[in-house]
């Protein structure tokens, strides 16, 4: 099999990199490198994975790197991420989340692409679920109705794939992904409050809470995101699908695992004002992906905190 990662030097995508290129994949990863990093795939590239440097914007270039690549299976990964910057800076967002995700399509249905694999966002997608608490955890069919810019292009960008499956005959599998952590993570970069606590855990600082902290997310191990982006390549789902564990972690429930997870009895937040674009509650059904895909989440926050920051105390 043979397989584009676009954004495969970030997070997710060098996890996802990691497992396709240990299958057997013949892989070549697309990234800008603005947030993803080379060491991030250190040993995919001992593993023989080509990586090109790219903006997904850029039209001409993305064509060019996947109709030569020539890939049974594109996932696209590469987006904007962060909330706050969709909020002040909504061209940029829209730039690479839905102008990146039009070329990422063409560029697979010019090179003849038998999969299109979509990563969207749960937890931004549905929105506000603290006014809506009878649909929680959201299913598929909940009203989209988007809190942020961030939001808003994803499900922009949902549609394009869609148009692309029906118009252009491009098998494609869209998931909603809720909060995702794990290793290589990167708080300075990534929008990911666990990445972030824990670098403050380790440096000895106390961590910051913006609102009350009784803000709840689902969240979700970058292993399980990983396990159900192969089971949407394999399958004819087109979804879209909630790939999270269907339960809500509190912020200030997540400081208090973080803490016990690396030791710290003294891992009292700081709090600071709310954020625009933040939601107050959501988490995700994911009764679709299990009966369509055969997915579930093996991991809960606790164990796969344990998994991502040691074992520390065992007090979980």
């Amino acid at each position: 099999m043979r397989s584009v990662v676009t954004g495969g030097a970030g997070f997710i995508g060098s996890h996802l990199v990691d497992a396709l290129a240990a299958r057997g994949d013949e892989v070549l990863v697309l990234d800008d490198f603005s947030s993803g990093k080379r060491e991030n795939l250190t040993g995919a590239l001992q593993g023989g994975v080509a990586v090109t440097e790219i903006d997904v914007a850029d039209s001409p270039a993305v064509f060019a790197a996947v109709e030569g690549f020539s890939p049974q299976s594109v996932f696209h990964l590469a987006a904007q991420i962060d909330v706050r910057r969709s909020m002040t800076d909504p061209a940029f967002d829209a730039r690479l989340n839905v102008v990146g995700t039009v070329n990422a399509l063409q560029a697979a249905t010019r090179a003849g692409a038998s999969k299109f694999v979509f990563t969207s966002t749960g937890g931004a997608i549905y929105g506000e679920g603290a006014e809506r608490t009878d649909e929680l955890p959201f299913a598929e069919t909940a009203r989209c109705d988007p809190f942020s810019v961030y939001g808003q292009s994803k499900l922009a960008a949902e549609g394009y794939v869609g148009f692309y499956a029906r118009a252009r005959g491009l098998p494609a599998t869209t998931l909603r992904l809720g909060n995702v952590y794990g290793p290589r993570q990167d708080p300075a970069t990534e929008a990911g409050v666990v990445a972030i606590f824990s670098e403050a855990g380790s440096d000895g600082r106390r961590p910051t809470v913006f609102g009350t902290g009784e803000q709840t997310r689902d969240y979700i191990h970058v292993a399980d995101v990983v396990a159900a982006l192969l089971a949407a390549q394999a399958a004819d789902e087109p979804g879209p699908l909630n790939v999270g564990t269907g339960i809500e972690t509190s912020i200030l429930e997540l400081v208090e695992l973080v803490g016990m997870a690396l030791g710290r009895d003294d891992f009292e937040p700081e709090f600071a004002p709310a954020r625009e674009g933040e939601v107050e509650r959501t988490a995700l059904d994911t009764f679709l992906a299990a009966e369509l895909l055969g997915w579930r989440a093996e991991r809960t926050v606790e164990t796969g905190l344990r998994q991502t920051l040691g074992p520390g105390p065992d007090p979980l």
